[in-house]
């Protein structure tokens, strides 16, 4: 079981959070508590530590981030044992969960669970500090920003569970963001990948990364309110779902920008000249098209996040003055958004890109760039018809009635 920072953001909720796990543990299960930081403390503690140091040290940043997850286990074992619920606090050094020495972005390399379930046996039950772990050189580390998911994840594989159940404001894994369009529905299930795709596209539900890590071991998450008692989303193999819709979701990000460098020699190495120094820049980049020669120049299209733009032209800028690659014009449009439709039965089912085209189409809405998968249909448009092309997808793809 794992919570997030809004589920433990006070001790109200934490002890909210406790009568979830003690009617897991009524229920004969061993339970393995993963928690975040409550709610905005990893943030005050990374301000703390920029205000100390700009430039810091990482192995110090991860001692200081990680210390929120300390509290929150120390308090949910201690609300647990108010409950009559035995359990202790574990830290990822005492686990051990150990990880590369990545400070801020640490991988999970191995956890040795021996000593917890023997605690298990015990009749004790688990509460373990997420995002964190150690390196070999005996330092803690942290997995990056939402790492509990992962850790969770990670857990629950190593441990052979039954069932992994992520904890959050919202009951499930909904068809569309339900602010959008109020004909959202919550999916009973989702397959691993579609889950994967919709978490990559925009859907804050899950981290991308967790989603990976369960799919790998085929990890079953059951994404549930800590507030309601519905049944929430189970994400599973898609062996798990008799039948699914041919589109399952909608996904979007608003905050795109399509960059086009113009008038490019259309030559071997082109690509690689352009999305060398992107790439040495960190720029995130998505959606790329290459126009088609004529006499012997191209456009090449891509798009990334707006806050990557400032980088981008800099660094494209710069391999032009060191002749690393020509082009005659840079081309910036930063008012637009990324629509995605995702569905395992995109596989089995043709028409599925002409059916959301036409409905674009019948809005009004111009595609500036598309981008496809096995499983889903991503595009470019404008951003003022972002809202009118998920509710209009939405109910073309008829999301809102069950399968």
């Amino acid at each position: 079981m794992k919570f997030g920072g809004t589920s433990v953001a006070d001790l109200d909720r934490i002890r909210n959070a406790a009568h979830h796990v003690r009617r897991e543990v009524e229920a004969g299960y061993d339970v393995a508590v993963v928690v975040s930081a409550m709610a905005g403390r990893t943030n005050e503690l990374v301000e703390l530590v920029e205000r100390v140091s700009p430039m810091y040290d990482a192995r110090e940043y991860d001692a200081v981030v990680s210390s929120g997850e300390n509290v929150t286990a120390g308090l949910m074992a201690l609300t647990l044992q108010e409950m009559d619920v035995p359990a202790r606090s574990w830290q990822g050094w005492q686990v051990p969960m150990v990880t590369d020495s990545s400070h801020g972005v640490a991988r999970i390399r191995s956890i040795d669970t021996s000593h917890m379930e023997q605690k298990f046996g015990e009749g004790l039950h688990a509460v373990i500090a997420g995002f964190q772990g150690i390196s070999p050189e005996g330092r803690i580390t942290t997995l990056g920003r939402g790492g509990s998911d992962t850790s969770a994840v990670a857990f629950a594989a190593a441990l052979g569970a039954e069932r992994c159940d992520i904890y959050t404001d919202v009951d499930g894994v909904y068809t569309t963001d339900p602010r959008i369009t109020g004909r959202a529905r919550r999916l009973d299930r989702i397959a691993y990948e579609e889950m994967l795709e919709l978490a990559s596209l925009g859907a804050k539900v899950l981290q991308t990364r967790s989603v990976e890590l369960a799919m790998r071991y085929k990890v079953r998450l059951l994404v549930r309110s800590s507030f309601e008692n519905g049944p929430g989303t189970l994400v599973c193999d898609e062996e798990e779902i008799v039948e699914s819709k041919v589109v399952n979701g909608i996904a979007f990000q608003r905050d795109e920008a399509k960059i086009t460098l113009i008038g490019i020699a259309d030559k071997p190495g082109v690509a690689a000249a352009i999305f060398g120094p992107l790439a040495e820049a960190g720029v995130v980049v998505d959606m790329i098209v290459q126009n088609i020669s004529e006499d012997g120049l191209t456009d090449m299209t891509f798009s990334c996040p707006v806050a990557d733009v400032p980088r981008a032209t800099r660094a494209l800028e710069a391999a032009e003055r060191t002749h690393s690659i020509g082009y005659r014009d840079i081309v910036t449009d930063t008012e637009v958004a990324k629509v995605s439709i995702v569905g395992i039965g995109m596989r089995s089912h043709s028409g599925v890109a002409q059916k959301m085209f036409a409905t674009l189409a019948a809005e009004g809405i111009n595609i500036k760039v598309i981008t496809t998968s096995e499983i889903k249909v991503s595009v470019l448009i404008d951003r003022r018809y972002l809202e009118l092309a998920v509710r209009a997808l939405h109910d073309a793809f008829d999301l809102q009635d069950a399968a």
